[in-house]
């Protein structure tokens, strides 16, 4: 691929997406964009970057986002995160909601919905100890695509034995033919929207928990202290973020500080000093 067929491409994907794209990713660009062009009926890799370079074709500039950040998930993915999820940061949040009997959880890369099944499941789990509460999981992506398979809650064999305990599958998901599909009590504990992290985050509301993992890692650091920074606004001081084993706040953000001992998990600010004074 050309130099600046290369340089076009990847600064579609930083302007729409955020995404930073680097020249040793060329293969991943041309084994993902290569079946759109085929799609619709081009030639070639290159006839689809000439179409791309017109710019008006808005519909096959969003095509080209989704597809290239369109990245792999997995149930219960590094299994960390869940676990003090459910072992310390739902145990204190549970106490300190008590009188209002509300949280709200944003995962904000949701992608095929493995990860906001993953945490539906925790908290069907201790569903005796939330009983009564509105509790709210939203799950948001850049593609609409994978939300449509997210909504489906509709995974592979393969998909399934990524992470999944067998005795969650077994409870909380039914076959169909070579697929399995999540419960639908499961599945309507998740709502999905098409949301890009570059936008204004206030009409999400507020939040308790985020879930923002292994997304950061493709932004340059003026895009992760953004995003880190505009997430602060949208979550409460006692609130919890949590991401990626790759990623960190430190040298991006001061607003949020590391728990110490719980790798991936951050408090804000305030909470830090909360918890520094506890």
């Amino acid at each position: 691929m050309r130099s600046e067929d290369f340089q076009l491409i990847s600064g579609i994907l930083k302007d729409r997406s955020g995404l930073v794209l680097t020249e040793d990713k060329v293969y991943l660009l041309e084994s993902r964009l290569t079946p759109i062009a085929r799609q619709k009926g081009m030639e070639s890799l290159d006839d689809l970057i000439g179409e791309a370079r017109k710019s008006s074709n808005e519909a096959l500039l969003d095509e080209i986002t989704e597809a290239m950040t369109t990245n792999e998930s997995f149930f219960f993915r590094d299994n960390t995160p869940f676990d003090h999820l459910r072992d310390k940061v739902m145990p204190e949040l549970i106490e300190r909601r008590a009188n209002m009997r509300r949280i709200r959880i944003w995962c904000a890369a949701a992608s095929t919905g493995q990860e906001p099944y993953s945490i539906a499941m925790i908290l069907k789990e201790m569903e005796a100890k939330i009983q009564g509460w509105n509790v709210e999981i939203i799950g948001t992506d850049l593609s609409n695509q994978v939300l449509e398979k997210a909504k489906a809650g509709l995974y592979s064999q393969f998909e399934v034995q990524r992470g999944l305990p067998i005795k969650l599958l077994i409870k909380y998901f039914s076959q169909v033919g070579e697929m399995w599909q999540l419960n639908e009590d499961l599945r309507k504990m998740v709502s999905y929207r098409p949301f890009n992290l570059l936008e204004s985050f206030s009409m999400l509301g507020s939040f308790d928990i985020i879930f923002c993992r292994n997304v950061l890692i493709y932004f340059d650091q003026a895009t992760k202290t953004e995003v880190l920074d505009r997430m602060r606004n949208q979550i409460a001081d006692d609130g919890t973020l949590f991401l990626g084993a790759a990623e960190t706040v430190l040298g991006v953000t001061d607003k949020f500080k590391p728990v110490a001992g719980h790798r991936g998990m951050y408090v804000t600010a305030e909470g830090g000093a909360m918890l520094a004074a506890g």
